[in-house]
């Protein structure tokens, strides 16, 4: 059954493919009779009508339901111990459009065939706006189930991740004990240490930017020595980053959920456009923006297709 949001683009896609195939049966009834201006404008006016068409159905119907996995390698000179294998996942939104528990279980699955080291989840695990008392029973356990899944990941240094304004909007308590029940540890301004054979490393946690405070000197604190990723929902914090940490991973943007050639992203949700997509290295620090799972607002993707983003991070002396 389709999600609420879904029936006018299923309607318009049935009604509009009805209406192509009516136009074009009126178009050929009467194409002897017509002078060569009219059927060449019509033939025009009929081929744009259908580009658009089959565009908006790409767009709502097809790409967001889409799966990539997106290879970066990263080379720091601020990462000193063995390279590590990082799977980073952001904007599940459960309980809206086009994604529910079964997606999120899918989901997991491709992360785990991927074998990561570490896997990171960026926030934003609720779909929707509304607190969970104000939301029914049945999405009320569909939103926490998302949550539930991620038990599922598996990859030998653990699954650790942020909390996003969706779910502090729906109830950050309830999002962060779900989590820890699945095995995340979730971070807010902390920091967790990880033992390996490799070299030991930190991963430090922000606050939300639109729903707390990012405190970099907190969620640091202690770990200012050692090689550091950062987990933030926003990107927007890299501008403020210190120096130390090797690479910071941020969701949110959703990479404007649709990109118009030759335009751009017309609606990015974050304060420092440079930050909008993919990776961004300054000062000598690299940040990745996932474009994330589901889907805010409208619930459509453009050429910005939902992505598992597989992350390898060496330090410059390992580079092959």
């Amino acid at each position: 059954m389709p999600h609420p949001q879904l029936w006018p683009a299923w309607i318009g896609a049935i009604g509009g493919f009805v209406l192509i195939l009516w136009l074009s049966w009126r178009l050929f009834r009467r194409w002897d009779a017509m002078a060569p201006r009219g059927r060449t404008f019509l033939l025009v006016a009929l081929s744009l009508f259908e580009a658009v068409y089959w565009l908006n159905v790409y767009a709502w119907l097809v790409e967001p339901n889409l799966l990539v996995v997106r290879r970066v390698e990263i080379v720091s000179a601020r990462w000193h111990g063995a390279p590590l294998i990082i799977a980073a996942i952001g904007d599940t939104h459960v309980a809206s459009p086009h994604v529910d528990v079964a997606r999120i279980e899918r989901v997991v699955r491709r992360v785990n065939a991927l074998r990561p080291d570490l896997v990171v989840l960026l926030g934003d695990y609720a779909g929707s706006h509304e607190p969970e008392a104000a939301r029914a029973g049945r999405q009320r356990s569909e939103v926490l189930g998302g949550v539930a899944a991620f038990a599922m990941l598996d990859a030998p240094l653990g699954v650790i991740g942020v909390i996003g304004n969706h779910d502090s909007w729906y109830g950050r308590e309830s999002i962060a004990g779900a989590m820890e029940d699945a095995g995340v540890a979730a971070l807010w301004n902390r920091n967790v240490v990880i033992a390996r054979h490799g070299g030991d490393f930190a991963v430090a946690g922000l606050a939300d930017e639109d729903t707390g405070d990012p405190d970099f000197a907190r969620a640091l604190d202690g770990v200012e020595r050692m090689d550091t990723l950062v987990l933030s929902h926003s990107p927007d914090p890299f501008a403020r980053m210190p120096n130390g940490p090797a690479l910071m991973l941020a969701a949110h943007s959703h990479c404007g959920q649709v990109t118009i050639p030759f335009v751009g992203r017309p609606i990015l949700p974050i304060h420092n456009k440079r930050y909008a997509c993919g990776l961004i290295q300054e000062n000598g620090a690299a940040l990745y923006v996932t474009a994330g799972i589901g889907t805010s607002k409208l619930p459509v993707r453009f050429l910005n297709p939902p992505e598992i983003v597989l992350i390898t991070l060496r330090g410059e002396a390992r580079r092959p």
